[in-house]
């Protein structure tokens, strides 16, 4: 029997084991610290003990299609052993996308952020398949989706196959959105896979090879390394910012004779960057943008891409311009995959960005599908579509009007089944319901409050106004993924004992609470180690602080104990030996 050393001991331990480690601590050189808790627990760590399906019954089929923050955070949490999982995507890993800028530009490899599927779920109590394969079409009447397989390799003509579900999942994603822009498929870089961020990689280095040739002229030289990003959103800002940084902190010191033609643009069609951000960031950004050099076109829009030329026109006047490039970047927005456009139609939803669902993230007028992250929307219901059935239920007396003591005994699953009316309540600086209701009955005292039907109209009359779509960001897809594999978990206790609202339109309960997503907060790295960072209670920092708490949160988030080491360690390697220019 062989006899294992200290070191191969302590290497299987933790490869097989990853809830030994708990945290890492990335130090600052000025002597302080962060420390990053990791939030994934080991699903084998023995802490929670979950039941076994009964002997004889079918295990539901689970079909999950997507790898991405949605599908892997679902089969993350899912621990229920009464389903059968199997999971389709036409690429075998998770990537950490919030961290494919720092890829382009060699401060991370692309290895260090992705994390092979097989690894995430091979120790779980859940049966999961996986098939690396695309689906390109969902049957909705027989459960069935059809699906590809995307290797190249000689499979008998077999490449195509169909999988029964009893549940799907979709996760797929979105695609860049191009606005059927001329010119943008054929000549732009986008940067939504980690096989983006390496051609984009490779695409600067031989950008700067080609300008150092002895052949050209200034005016060619200049046009080859004119970087140019449209789209000034989160991943557009950080883009440029961390351009920026490796022109000037590695790629001017290997290339001293080009340094004065290099040039960055980024184009943005709206009034100003960052618009989602507050307002004191989108201010510092442009400001520092403008002191490092990056030429920001506010009100442009680009309407034809040629092979060597980008045209915009200004919002406003109509003024176009051509602007000669080396490499464009496109970053504005998302579109739905070919595969959700013919789903969408299947279901009714043909005039719609993205696959809307209902609270619950199941697609509507379906009771087997369900969709979440970029491919989809909630469709938070509105409180006027219900009012009347929302007066009959809370009018238990059935006598015409509701008094306070009526309607504070639905209060609580008003507020659950529709989240703007605290919401509006909360703008308007209200302390309860109460304050709504005597807006509409002033000159009367709180106990002898008593609302008809119109009256009742009249004073949730504005709160859908208060309804917003969700962003699509990794941290509403991690939040879904989380929250549906929790209602499939309880799924069988929730049939016999429903937690969910009252049904206003019906009798009963909801089998589940609703999902509500929880903002976090969000970070914009502005290059030269400072960041912009807005966290909830409208707390907002920017500078070298927010950055290491960048760090530390990015460390945090990583999938796994491997991609958490590889990423600090690469951080490490930036810090002292710069980033690598190598074209491989």
């Amino acid at each position: 029997m062989r006899s294992y050393t200290f070191f191969e001991r302590f290497s299987r331990a933790f490869h097989d084991y990853p809830s030994l480690s708990k945290l890492i601590v990335v130090s600052t050189v000025s002597g302080g610290g962060l420390i990053a808790y990791s939030e994934a627990n080991a699903s084998n760590d023995g802490m929670h003990a979950v039941a076994r399906p009964e002997a004889g019954l079918k295990k539901k089929k689970v079909v999950v299609l997507g790898t991405g923050w949605a599908g892997t955070s679902f089969l993350k949490n899912l621990n229920h052993p009464s389903y059968d999982v199997q999971v389709i995507s036409p690429r075998n890993y998770f990537a950490f996308t919030p961290l494919l800028p720092s890829v382009t530009c060699g401060t991370v490899e692309a290895r260090s952020i992705v994390e092979p599927v097989r690894n995430i779920v091979r120790k779980k109590n859940v049966d999961v398949c996986f098939w690396e394969a695309e689906c390109f079409k969902i049957d909705e009447e027989n459960k069935k989706i059809y699906c590809r397989s995307n290797q190249n390799s000689n499979l008998n003509g077999k490449k195509e196959f169909a999988v029964d579900y009893d549940y799907l999942v979709i996760a797929m994603g979105a695609r860049s959105n191009t606005f059927n822009t001329p010119g943008v498929e054929e000549n732009c870089h986008f940067l939504k896979e980690v096989e983006d961020a390496q051609r984009i990689r490779r695409t600067v280095i031989d950008s700067f090879e080609k300008a150092s040739l002895p052949n050209l002229t200034d005016e060619e030289r200049k046009r080859m390394l004119h970087f140019v990003i449209v789209g000034g959103g989160p991943t557009g800002v950080e883009f440029a910012a961390a351009l920026h940084d490796y022109v000037n902190e590695d790629l001017v010191n290997l290339y001293p004779a080009v340094k004065d033609s290099v040039k960055i643009t980024l184009l943005e069609a709206a009034d100003h960057i960052l618009n989602m951000f507050d307002k004191r960031i989108t201010a510092f950004a442009e400001d520092k943008f403008q002191r490092d050099g990056i030429d920001v076109k506010l009100g442009s829009m680009v309407v034809k891409v040629t092979d060597k030329d980008i045209s915009t026109k200004v919002r406003g006047n109509g003024e176009t311009s051509s602007i000669p490039y080396g490499m464009v970047v496109w970053s504005t927005g998302i579109g739905p995959h070919p595969i959700i456009k013919d789903f969408m139609k299947q279901v009714g939803q043909t005039n719609r960005r993205a696959l809307a669902t209902d609270e619950w993230l199941r697609v509507e007028g379906s009771d087997s599908i369900y969709a979440l992250g970029d491919c989809a929307t909630v469709n938070q219901r509105k409180v006027m579509e219900d009012i009347a059935a929302i007066f009959s239920k809370a009018d238990k007396d059935n006598s015409g009007t509701l008094t306070v003591k009526e309607f504070e005994e639905v209060i609580k699953d008003i507020c659950e089944r529709y989240p703007q009316v605290e919401l509006h309540l909360k703008n308007k600086k209200m302390s309860g319901i109460v304050d709504l209701l005597k807006e509409a009955k002033r000159d009367v005292a709180k106990e002898a409050i008593e609302l008809n039907i119109e009256e009742f109209k009249s004073a949730l009359s504005e709160v859908d106004s208060q309804m917003k779509n969700l962003p699509a960001t990794a941290q509403v897809a991690a939040q879904q993924g989380a929250y549906l594999a929790k209602c499939f978990n309880r799924m069988e206790q929730c049939e016999k004992n429903p937690e969910g609202p009252l049904r206003f339109r019906g009798s009963g309960r909801h089998r589940f609470q609703p999902f509500r997503y929880r903002h976090l907060g969000q970070f914009a790295p502005l290059g030269g180690e400072q960041t912009a960072a807005q966290l909830p209670g409208d707390w907002v920092s920017i500078g070298q602080s927010s950055q290491w708490l960048w760090y530390s949160v990015y460390a945090s988030k990583q999938v796994s104990w491997r991609t958490r080491a590889l990423v600090v360690s690469d951080w490490m390697r930036r810090f002292i030996f710069g980033r690598d220019s190598s074209r491989i």
